[in-house]
């Protein structure tokens, strides 16, 4: 952690423990260059990089990245070959600098739709940094929400069925512990690209997250445009459904001073 690069009007205390991002823009960004949708995604690789680092340097604890949805699928094949060949060379090339960087690797998804050598790759990456503390980074591949709260319900479910457990036992953190995620709920998510919805990303974690849109392209989010992104965060009053006679501070709720 080096909170000395910390930009000054951002207050640690009140930063978010847990970013969420949609990296959205490639494609576009590539085509007002006119280059070829791949170097969007090349480029956008490199952002990711980056931010994972300075979320680390900021003292934010956790980052995930919606890097391949579930409808992903039906993009052009040599597109979706792209991105499977880029996600195997990054984990090749960076494991070893992350894993010194103390950056906890985990990929949330059907893992199980993915190429064999891509999946050797990262049950490697996550077993290697299994117990790294500086970072946790979170990779959604092959993710969709829908789909996830669907399994989650059918694995509560064979429980009940078996006798585990009983229906009237089944609590929200019941379906949180059987999720991807197990319960990692964003502070902020951050959207690029101009666009305002959540394309099946986190449905069920992000029930009391602040959202943050930026027309930005995301090969363009470097540290400036998150700056911004944290800087609006600290404005915001996160009650979690709480009367408004409570004070938010960033991620944490305070009771205001009492007056004379």
């Amino acid at each position: 952690m080096n909170l000395s690069s910390l930009p000054d009007d951002l207050a640690p205390q009140c930063l978010p423990q847990h970013i969420a991002v949609i990296m959205d823009g490639n494609g576009r960004w590539a085509n007002h260059r006119g280059l070829p949708r791949i170097a969007g995604h090349r480029q956008g690789a490199k952002v990711l990089k980056d931010l994972l680092r300075c979320c680390k340097d900021w003292g934010i604890g956790a980052l995930t990245a919606y890097a391949f949805s579930t409808e992903n699928w039906q993009r052009p094949a040599a597109e979706v070959d792209f991105l499977m060949v880029l996600f195997e060379k990054m984990l090749r090339k960076e494991l070893k600098k992350m894993h010194a960087e103390g950056v906890r690797i985990r990929f949330v998804g059907d893992l199980s739709g993915l190429s064999p050598a891509l999946q050797q790759e990262m049950s490697r990456a996550m077993t290697e940094t299994a117990h790294n503390q500086t970072i946790d980074f979170n990779v959604a591949i092959n993710y969709g929400s829908r789909s996830e709260i669907v399994q989650a319900c059918q694995q509560v479910a064979q429980k009940v069925s078996r006798g585990e457990m009983t229906a009237d036992a089944i609590s929200e953190e019941t379906i949180t512990q059987h999720l991807y995620t197990a319960g990692c709920d964003p502070d902020l998510l951050i959207r690029t690209s101009g666009e305002q919805r959540l394309s099946n990303f986190l449905l069920w974690q992000l029930a009391y997250t602040e959202m943050y849109f930026t027309d930005a392209f995301w090969p363009d989010f470097d540290r400036s445009e998150l700056h911004r992104a944290l800087l609006t965060y600290q404005g915001r009053d996160r009650r979690f459904g709480q009367a408004t006679d409570r004070v938010a501070v960033g991620h944490r709720i305070v009771k205001p001073a009492l007056t004379a």
